[in-house]
């Protein structure tokens, strides 16, 4: 019997690698490429389990799924500083860099 390739292993190692380089667009496309390869590795995975001679290329899925959790982790984290951010100083001061300035040298009292 010939062994096949893992249906999404590319797609996974791809998206778990974009969900890191992506975690700074305000945390959700890094979020939601994270999740996405974290659920088809989940599903890789549990193709390989049933017919591991069968199949090839676990190991993008593995790697994916690694790169995929610490995306969702940079992600997670840069939401959190971005929401804290805007409850800190608001969205109009996010938006003017002179301004943002001016309250952060306030709050270090400077």
């Amino acid at each position: 019997m010939e062994q096949q390739k893992l249906p999404n292993a590319t797609l996974i190692l791809i998206f778990g690698i974009l969900s890191i380089v992506t975690c700074c667009c305000y945390g959700f496309v890094g979020l939601i490429l994270g999740i996405i390869a974290v659920v088809l590795a989940n599903k890789a995975t549990k193709v390989y389990t049933e017919n591991p001679e069968g199949y090839t290329g676990i190991s993008n899925v593995k790697t994916g799924k690694i790169l995929a959790i610490i995306g969702i982790v940079l992600s997670a984290l840069y939401l959190l500083f971005v929401a804290f951010m805007v409850m800190t100083f608001g969205w109009d001061t996010l938006q003017d860099q002179e301004l943002l300035q001016e309250r952060i040298q306030e709050m270090m009292g400077q």
